[in-house]
């Protein structure tokens, strides 16, 4: 099983920023790609960033500008900066990897972080 753990979470104001970090640890030949997707109270959690093992990146248009995704390999981590926030952007941020479990393996599979909860107040 690969585990991820997540940090960074917190209460800040609006045009405030915050920097989320997740670290996979566990059995995997390779990650793919990595991100955050988040959950807002009584939304569908919703797809924020992504990036993929060449460094190619893909945000949401609603945190385009604003936010920023990096990822170190080496590390097996990822991370977003969120700058100038919102209150719209308060909800549990979630980070996933999507990897190969050995070096035989044909499946990607994907594993989620347990979440950080990010609170931007007005």
């Amino acid at each position: 099983q690969v585990q991820l753990v997540e940090s960074g979470g917190d209460l800040v104001q609006a045009g405030g920023s915050l920097r989320l970090s997740c670290a996979a640890s566990g059995k995997m030949f390779r990650i793919n790609n990595m991100g955050w997707y988040r959950e807002a109270p009584g939304k569908q959690r919703e797809l924020v960033a992504s990036i993929t093992s060449g460094g190619s990146m893909n945000y949401a248009d609603s945190v385009q500008g604003r936010f920023t995704i990096s990822r170190d390999n080496a590390k097996n981590a990822v991370y977003l900066q969120m700058n100038s926030l919102k209150p719209e952007d308060t909800a549990v941020y979630y980070c996933y990897a999507d990897f190969l479990r050995d070096i035989y393996s044909t499946y990607v599979r994907r594993s989620w972080g347990q979440g950080t909860q990010v609170t931007v107040s007005s």
